[in-house]
């Protein structure tokens, strides 16, 4: 069973006048993650919650006590989220006997207090530690937009909220992005993801991988709908519309460092073609080289990435116990190289990263934003990457590589479809501002998809 994907501004207005119920909407959606081909997509569906949460929004929404946009619409959650009742898997088996969760995490809590329905949990890459989706233990969610008999990988880590989004069975799903995992899959699937400044959401409640680099965002289909989600996570009390940017009023960087590096031809294409919309609408556009992109793949090769030195601290006891034979074996190879990364490898990386975000945050005129290609590269075949490790690792590196420059740097982002490239596999346009610029990001990025169409 499919549905046609639909946005919460669509779902919105349906709910809000009467002409849908919250109850045969959640029905609807049970129905078809239970109906899906993909059995991969959720690890955890929360009917008996979800029927309950819909009662309820139908019952304020009957009595006139609508909570607001997000009334009734249903969303689903990243394996890293607390759930109340629940033990929080991170996409792992290891974790599967845990404590239940005694209550939801803070932005399951915000989004339920805005009315919303959460119908469940879905796949991740394990730990959240790998760009491409694959799962060995829960199983690897199909790229909806896979040719005819193909299986792409989704993207990861939040790739369930990639595929669940793309694939119409909710409209919106909550991620976590520590190197790209929410601004992936996006990429991969051709859906919007949106990546915030670190620390603009609580983080009570939510599994981490590297606390100095993790964010949250949520895969959508619209902008619109990201600035709602957005507002009711950090407690707004209401929702208002994008701010509306004239096309005469947006001004971009091009960088030209690291971003296009082996970048496939037709996803360089496509992202040249949207640039060039941009400009002849009346956008302000230049290319810059930015020395700061290159000098954090150097620090990485003398001192080790961050993610690695962190998710070795957290999981030490993982993966050297019995319990590595259970986890993904490219997971625990992974995160074992940050055995090697010293403390002072660790605070001279902290240190340069200070360093690096004043440099290139003086390199930006004002309201000006990066735009650059999301991925250099589309969604690949997922079973040359399970037959091959060096090929895996590789392709994992250079998926994170443009994303993971905006966590370093303590980007906010916004990866939006630009189009296709081989195989009419989606390309994504990332648009990037500085910490803290995220309303402004969110009105560029408003923009700029309303010129993309």
């Amino acid at each position: 069973m499919s549905m046609t994907p639909r946005s919460i501004a669509q779902l919105s207005v349906l709910l809000q006048s009467g002409a849908l119920d919250p109850v045969d909407l959640v029905e609807e959606t049970l129905a078809a993650i239970a109906g899906h081909a993909d059995q991969t997509i959720f690890t955890t569906v929360l009917a008996q919650r979800a029927r309950s949460e819909a009662s309820a929004s139908r019952k304020r929404l009957a009595e006139g006590r609508s909570r607001g946009v997000l009334e009734g619409i249903p969303l689903a959650w990243k394996d890293l989220f607390d759930i109340e009742g629940l033990p929080t898997t991170a996409g792992s088996r290891v974790l599967k006997d845990n404590a239940p969760a005694r209550q939801d995490a803070a932005v399951v809590r915000a989004l339920a207090g805005a009315g919303m329905v959460s119908v469940g949990r879905v796949n991740m890459s394990e730990f959240a530690f790998s760009g491409l989706g694959i799962n060995p233990s829960f199983g690897t969610p199909r790229n909806p937009a896979s040719p005819q008999g193909e299986h792409r990988i989704p993207g990861g880590s939040s790739s369930g909220s990639g595929v669940a989004v793309a694939a119409g069975l909710v409209p919106v799903s909550i991620g976590t992005d520590t190197g790209g995992s929410v601004r992936i899959p996006a990429a991969f699937n051709g859906v919007v993801g949106y990546k915030a400044t670190r620390g603009r959401y609580s983080m009570d409640g939510v599994f981490p991988l590297a606390k100095s680099l993790d964010s949250l965002g949520p895969l959508c289909h619209t902008v619109q709908d990201a600035v709602w989600i957005d507002a009711a996570m950090r407690g707004a009390p209401a929702a208002g519309l994008t701010r509306r940017v004239e096309a005469s009023g947006l001004s971009f960087v091009v960088p030209e460092t690291v971003v296009f590096d082996g970048a496939e031809p037709e996803v360089v294409a496509a992202f040249e073609a949207a640039v060039e919309r941009l400009a002849r609408a009346g956008a302000r556009i230049r290319r810059e080289a930015f020395p700061e992109f290159s000098a954090i793949f150097d620090l990485m090769a003398k001192h080790g990435a961050l993610v690695t030195a962190e998710a070795f601290v957290l999981h030490r006891e993982r993966i050297t116990g019995a319990t590595a034979a259970e986890m993904d074996p490219r997971v625990v190879k992974r995160t074992l190289l940050g055995e090697k990364i010293s403390l002072s490898d660790y605070i001279a990386t902290l240190e340069a990263r200070e360093r690096l975000m004043a440099s290139f945050a003086a390199r930006l005129g004002p309201g000006e934003f990066l735009i650059s290609p999301t991925l250099p590269h589309v969604a690949p075949p997922a079973q040359p990457l399970l037959d091959d490790e060096d090929l895996f690792f590789a392709t994992n590196a250079k998926t994170l590589r443009n994303t993971l420059i905006g966590n370093f740097l303590d980007f906010c982002g916004v990866s939006l479809p630009c189009g296709t490239g081989a195989a009419g596999m989606p390309v994504g346009l990332l648009v990037s501002g500085p910490k803290d610029s995220d309303d402004a990001l969110l009105a560029v990025a408003g923009a700029v998809e309303g010129l993309l169409g």
